[in-house]
């Protein structure tokens, strides 16, 4: 198993995203669970990001909307750090 870390500013931008999109409450927990059991999931898509966000990966909740994260695998630990229109994440 993951370990997912929320830090106050993802926390921030999770709870503005949801507040925005109420529909994709189920879709993001599930999203949620499925990257602390199994980050590698194909369905998550997991890739890493290029440019000014090198270092940094994202999933995918449903063709639109991403979810940012750090991905430290030696630690098991991911730390989300931003959540998303695929615009508004890789922007």
């Amino acid at each position: 198993m993951y370990k997912i870390i929320f830090t106050d500013s993802y926390d921030r931008k999770a709870k503005r995203f949801l507040k925005q999109h109420p529909d994709l409450r189920k879709q993001y927990q599930k999203c949620l669970e499925l990257l602390e059991s199994n980050p590698f999931h194909p369905s998550l898509n997991l890739h890493k990001l290029k440019g000014r966000l090198a270092g940094l990966f994202a999933v995918s909740i449903n063709l639109a909307y991403r979810i940012n994260i750090e991905f430290l695998i030696e630690d098991k630990v991911i730390l989300p750090v931003n959540v998303g229109s695929h615009d508004e994440v890789y922007d």
